[in-house]
């Protein structure tokens, strides 16, 4: 699917919920809200950070840690954790956006579904699209590099896009995709990477297993993933 088909900012938000990014310099973190209640933030992010993990995304109501994202000097591939299980974000293609992870949240059932990152960008917007197996939307991150304090939006699409699971993975994951495409544009070393990267999709089964490993055997879905998320009220001076 053409990235550019998927639905843009300035798609009516009356039937697509979306979120709002506004980024604080002071405190190197961004405020994230629901675009039709800004008075109520959900979630707070905290990047730029030297050390692993470079983004933390974290309640906004009771500092539980939702998920991070981690990124590499040299590697073009990425890797994050969310509520607690890791994860690959890794490169289809060397010198194109276009990435894939592997997503529980997504699956009707225990087996993760392999989902696709898609990019197109304009001088103001740098679009970060989200697919699905069957190569429809579910997410779309704008993001304004040049932004001041409004860093972009994220809507969700689809029969998912109220679930907060999987709100939650879109969120973290295309925020971890965005910094890594940053990196990749001002970091010379990602370009190395970028040539003795081996892109190609993930393997599900050896995720499986890990996953299994880490757990102890149980499901691989979350407990939680019909928990709402909380408001709370948080000053960005």
């Amino acid at each position: 699917m053409d990235a550019s088909l998927a639905p843009t900012a300035s798609s009516s938000t009356s039937s697509i919920p979306t979120l709002q990014v506004d980024f604080s310099w002071k405190k190197w973190k961004a405020l994230i809200t629901d675009q039709a209640n800004p008075e109520e933030p959900l979630y707070i992010a905290d990047f730029m950070k030297i050390r692993s993990p470079h983004i933390t995304i974290k309640n906004a109501s009771d500092d539980a840690l939702i998920g991070t994202g981690t990124l590499h000097p040299v590697s073009i591939n990425a890797d994050y954790e969310l509520h607690g299980r890791k994860g690959t974000l890794k490169a289809l293609k060397r010198l194109h956006t276009s990435y894939t992870h592997l997503s529980y949240n997504y699956s009707d059932t225990e087996t993760p579904v392999a989902m696709t990152w898609a990019s197109d960008a304009s001088f103001k917007t740098w679009n970060f699209i989200c697919l699905d197996e069957d190569q429809l939307p579910v997410a779309k991150f704008s993001a304004k590099p040049w932004g001041v304090k409004k860093l972009g939006i994220v809507e969700f699409m689809g029969p998912k896009a109220h679930l907060p699971a999987a709100r939650e993975e879109a969120l973290v994951i295309g925020m971890t995709l965005y910094y890594t495409m940053i990196l990749r544009v001002n970091n010379i070393f990602n370009l190395f990477g970028a040539v003795i990267a081996r892109p190609g999709p993930l393997d599900k089964e050896a995720a499986e297993k890990d996953y299994s490993k880490a757990v102890g055997g149980t499901s691989p879905l979350p407990s939680d993933v019909s928990s709402k998320p909380r408001a709370a009220v948080y000053e960005m001076s």
